[in-house]
């Protein structure tokens, strides 16, 4: 399960401070990604999975509060404003 090749050390940017949800450009890439701790990770699945849950019972409130909650997360946010203090343009 997964990639199992030997561990590579390699230099990536990082665009903002480390923190939850850092923002980083691996080498090789135009555009950077966004790392996220496996613990925000699972909390994120774990939201994504309230909405899920909330449309199997047709609770379409419960569905709505939840994802608009998803939706005021400050993940794009932040991605959108690393690459502007960066001059790199968005990659959407």
């Amino acid at each position: 399960m997964g990639w199992d090749g030997p561990m590579e050390h390699i230099e990536a940017e990082l665009l903002t401070d480390g923190g939850n949800d850092a923002v980083v450009r691996l080498p090789g890439r135009r555009f950077p990604g966004l790392l996220l701790q496996g613990d925000s990770l699972h909390i994120l699945r774990g939201d994504v999975a309230e909405v899920a849950a909330a449309c199997e019972r047709g609770d379409l409130t419960g569905a709505r509060d939840s994802a608009g909650l998803l939706l005021a997360t400050t993940l794009l946010t932040r991605y959108a404003t690393a690459l502007q203090e960066h001059d790199i343009p968005l990659p959407y």
